[in-house]
């Protein structure tokens, strides 16, 4: 357990984090499901469309440091593919 005052707050610190991230983690899976859908319905509009909204979405995980940027490049790179496949 902490002792020092900076361990406890760096827990206090350290919880409240753990919420932000896991909140921009779910934002995240959201947009990749929005296109993950569209592309189950077959609509390459609406799957292009999700895509193109994703996109900055992976980006901004990467920069905030919730996702490792290989893990945004292959998210990213795996779905246009299968967006490109709809044509």
């Amino acid at each position: 357990m902490a002792n020092t005052p900076q361990a406890k707050k760096r827990i206090r610190r350290n919880d409240r984090r753990a919420i932000v991230n896991g909140n921009r983690i779910g934002r995240i899976r959201t947009f990749v499901k929005k296109v993950e859908s569209a592309l189950e319905a077959g609509d390459k509009d609406a799957a292009a469309a999700a895509l193109a909204s994703a996109q900055p979405e992976l980006a901004r995980g990467v920069a905030k440091g919730v996702l490792h940027k290989n893990t945004a490049s292959r998210k990213f790179s795996r779905l246009t593919k299968r967006v490109a496949a709809l044509g």
